[in-house]
C-alpha cells in the first residue's frame, strides 16, 4: 500500500494500468483529452508489480486496471471514470487537482 502512495504522491493525475488492457487505454486517453498529462504507471512492466496489483485490489479496485488516482485520491476504475465524465465532473476534478488549468465546454 504504501508503494501505491509513493507512486501517487505530488502528481495530479496517476493511472495504473497494463500495457495490453483495451479498458486502461480508455481511460488514458479520455483523460488526456482534457489535456491533462497523466502520469501513467504500467504494472505489467515493472518488476513488483505483482505486490502493486495486489495493493490496487485491497483498495477494491475490480479489476485492478485501469485504477486512477486524481490529487492523491484514489476515483476507481473505467466504470467510475467514464460516469464521471457522462456527469460532466471529471474536468471539475482535474481543475481541482490542477492536472489541467481551463475548462471551457
Amino acid at each position: 500500500m504504501e508503494t501505491v502512495r509513493s507512486l501517487t504522491a505530488e502528481k495530479p493525475v496517476v493511472i495504473f494500468s497494463k500495457s495490453g488492457c483495451c479498458m486502461s487505454h480508455t481511460v488514458k486517453a479520455l483523460i488526456s483529452s482534457f489535456g491533462a498529462n497523466p502520469s501513467v504507471i504500467e504494472i505489467d512492466k515493472m518488476a513488483n508489480g505483482h505486490q502493486i496489483e495486489r495493493a490496487l485490489l485491497q483498495l477494491g479496485c475490480r479489476p485492478s486496471v485501469p485504477a486512477v488516482f486524481i490529487g492523491q485520491q484514489f476515483i476507481g476504475g473505467a466504470d467510475q471514470i467514464i460516469s464521471l465524465n457522462v456527469q460532466n465532473k471529471l474536468a471539475q476534478l482535474l481543475l481541482g487537482a490542477r492536472a489541467i488549468f481551463i475548462w471551457g465546454r
